[in-house]
């Protein structure tokens, strides 16, 4: 694939830097996770006041997505990139603090500092492959190549935090500060790299009224709204299908136990496979991303997802042989019932998700995908409604409605289909 554009530019470097970019958004946010079980021990709480720190990390999308896209449109790529690096670094600091002081109140505060720089980033990574690739076929592929490096660093802190963590029930947030020292070098770096390189920005109007003079909402765009939806709803399938899985396999009654081994550990490993596959999707995606259109992706991948997500729920609870993700050790055989099985296999489906469905909401969009791409990003807080919506029916039917819970999943992978097929046809010239 060449990186170079018409006019000859090659655009190598910042390819790079955005990549790097989105392995650190990845990075920081899954952080979020281990920390859970971290905080649930160390300060003795509940287990939703243990994942108060991933919902901080979703809300901050929520309260910062249309100011991130403004701050885009207004200062450029480059300039919003250095504020987002520069907010990492605080929000990861912060954290770091919280286990000086041995605060939960303050490591709250770093994750939802820390999730204001996700979304920025996010803001500006988006796009920006998607322009430095040409749009089409080849912003898809290096949306996804974007993914898989963002998958490899998401599980990279769960290999890592493994090795720094023998004992959960005695860790600290202490513990995890070589991950969190890492962290903020890495943002130390990426704002030198930022600094000294050339990234392309949108053209400006030569007249600022004659620019707002033919503004147009970004309602004028049906394809975009339509889409932006698609976004929300996509962000709380993928959150929710492991989520839900992961408490699923937890439940004693499902007797997939071998001797020796607790509930949670199994559980997480068969859940951590639905993120490993989506690693491998994203992969293959970023490989045949520049033959196979946005469109094509999208629709077998939700059609394929929504049959699996069906046969999850109707197949008989049958015991099978399943590869699941042991972190640092590799991999181990587990049985567990073939419906798991289905639900984990979606990662492969749900790995393409989301740049087809940027790729082709922002077609067509011209000086306002900036501004669009920060609506995006505050519709990333469906990761946090979905899955809550998911638990809401479990607890609806007596605590045992998994399975039942898992229409929600299938409507979504509906409309994100209908979207692939029809809706993304709506683009206004």
């Amino acid at each position: 694939m060449s990186n170079k554009t018409s006019n000859g530019q090659n655009y190598t470097i910042p390819i790079i830097v955005m990549i790097l970019l989105f392995g650190m958004i990845s990075f920081v946010t899954n952080l979020a996770s281990p920390m859970g079980d971290i905080l649930k021990h160390q300060f003795q709480i509940p287990n939703w006041q243990g994942t108060l720190g991933v919902f901080a990390n979703f809300i901050a999308y929520a309260v910062m997505g249309i100011p991130a896209g403004n701050l885009l449109q207004k200062k450029g790529y480059k300039k919003t990139a250095l504020v987002a690096v520069v907010v990492g670094l605080l929000g990861v600091g912060i954290q770091t603090l919280s286990g000086v002081l041995g605060s939960f109140g303050i490591y709250l505060l770093g994750a939802f500092v820390a999730g204001f720089s996700m979304c920025l980033l996010n803001t500006v990574v988006n796009p920006m492959l998607n322009k430095l690739g040409g749009g089409g076929n080849k912003g898809n592929q290096l949306i996804q190549i974007g993914g898989t490096f963002n998958s490899l660093c998401g599980t990279a802190v769960i290999v890592i935090t493994g090795l720094l963590i023998p004992s959960i029930v005695e860790a600290k947030i202490s513990d995890v500060f070589p991950l969190m020292y890492t962290a903020m070098g890495v943002f130390a770096l990426a704002f030198i790299v930022i600094m000294l390189t050339d990234i392309p920005e949108n053209e400006r109007q030569n007249a600022d009224k004659d620019d707002t003079a033919t503004d147009k909402p970004l309602t004028a765009f049906p394809h975009f709204i339509l889409g932006a939806i698609a976004i929300f709803i996509y962000v709380g399938v993928e959150v929710g299908i492991p989520n839900v899985l992961n408490k699923w396999l937890q439940n004693p009654d499902l007797d997939i136990l071998r001797e020796g081994q607790n509930d949670e550990a199994v559980a997480g490993m068969v859940a951590a496979m639905y993120w490993f596959l989506m690693l491998v999707g994203r992969l293959v995606g970023g490989l045949i991303g520049g033959k196979v259109s946005a469109k094509t992706m999208l629709s077998v991948a939700s059609c394929v997802a929504a049959v699996l997500t069906l046969l999850a729920m109707f197949v008989p609870s049958t015991m099978v042989k399943f590869i699941a993700f042991d972190g640092a050790k590799g991999f181990s055989v587990e049985s567990i019932p073939l419906n798991a099985a289905f639900l984990v296999c979606i990662g492969l489906c749900t790995s393409v998700m989301w740049g087809g469905i940027f790729n082709l909401a922002v077609e067509g969009l011209g000086k306002y995908t900036e501004k669009a791409s920060g609506i995006f990003m505050a519709l990333v807080c469906g990761g946090g409604i979905l899955p809550l919506l998911q638990n809401a029916i479990v607890d609806g039917l007596g605590g045992v409605g998994y399975l039942q819970s898992y229409w929600v999943i299938v409507a979504g992978f509906i409309y994100i289909l209908w979207y692939a097929l029809r809706g993304c046809r709506y683009a206004k010239s």
